[in-house]
């Protein structure tokens, strides 16, 4: 039985939930995908859901435009907890989520930001990050709290702003790293690798080397 069981939150394209799914079939990652919710009725990640034989389903989260509350709030925390999900990933989900489901998952909700926290919260950060003149973007997987992607960092990775960038550019390199930095901080709560202290996510290294 695998040490993650995830739910998927997603509101796009899901090429991160898809990084995830590379990941536990190449063995690097001891997971299953336990159940995929999207906020939008046809988002693709729910097609790449499907394509994989993953449950999934939309989430009518009116009449609520930029957050996960009420109703819909009640409704994910009850469909996730019915899939035995333990680990909430939010893989480009574009909601706010509120305390009810962070008491319900504490300290296993996580999410992707492609920015170097805490610069740049929000979104469209690598178009952000390309105004303000910045020499470096990058990418941040972070557990989830009250704040707009404030919670303690698990995994960053850097990426290098190029002199003839655009947004687009900049994204597409960012989500590289996206793919390989979601997966890792993933792998490093699948092995219990980490300790919370405050605002730091300490790791242990030496509990993610391969073992002999």
């Amino acid at each position: 039985m695998a040490t993650l069981k995830l739910g998927v939150l997603g509101s796009g394209a899901g090429s991160n939930m898809q990084s995830i799914v590379d990941a536990i079939a190449a063995g690097t990652l001891d997971a299953e995908i336990r159940l995929v919710l999207a906020d939008v009725a046809d988002a693709k990640i729910l097609d790449r859901a499907r394509r994989h034989g993953i449950a999934c389903q939309y989430l009518d989260c009116a009449p609520f435009r930029t957050k996960l509350e009420g109703a819909a709030e009640d409704r994910c925390i009850e469909l996730l907890k019915m899939a035995g999900v333990d680990t909430v990933v939010l893989a480009g989900f574009m909601r706010i989520v509120k305390p009810k489901l962070l008491a319900a998952f504490p300290n296993r909700v996580v999410n992707i930001h492609p920015a170097l926290l805490p610069a740049f919260p929000g979104v469209h950060s690598w178009a952000q990050a390309l105004d303000y003149g910045c020499k470096v973007a990058g990418v941040t997987v972070h557990f989830v709290d009250a704040g707009t992607d404030s919670g303690p960092i698990i995994v960053q990775k850097a990426v290098p702003v190029m002199e003839d960038d655009t947004p687009e550019s900049l994204h597409a390199r960012i989500q590289v790293q996206e793919h390989l930095a979601f997966p890792e901080a993933l792998r490093i709560i699948a092995v219990g690798a980490y300790r919370i202290e405050g605002r730091r996510v300490r790791i242990d290294r030496d509990r993610l080397q391969p073992k002999a």
